[in-house]
């Protein structure tokens, strides 16, 4: 049986525990796919509805790291203020 290379980035209620490091950017985006799927498509979510998401799936306390890593890495889009924020449509949501 394969195991998830996700696992050692996460704890027993499938949260992220801690932010792969730079030499890991392929765990970095499998972390930051896992994390665009808690976003459901056709949603406009303001920024404190996305620290929100994030913080039921993550441990580590550092959401704007992840919300801007999501935005970045084309995972969210969102208004130049950033007062809106919606899943990108390359996005897969399971």
């Amino acid at each position: 049986m394969q195991k998830n290379p996700l696992q050692k980035y996460m704890d027993d209620a499938d949260r992220i525990t801690r932010w792969p490091t730079r030499k890991n950017k392929s765990d970095r985006a499998l972390v930051l796919a896992y994390l665009a799927t808690k976003f459901e498509a056709g949603t406009t979510y303001t920024e404190r509805e996305v620290n929100d998401v994030l913080k039921q799936w993550h441990t580590f306390e550092d959401w704007a790291l992840l919300r801007r890593e999501l935005y970045e890495g084309g995972y969210l889009n969102r208004e130049k203020d950033g007062s809106a924020y919606w899943p990108a449509p390359q996005t897969t949501v399971y």
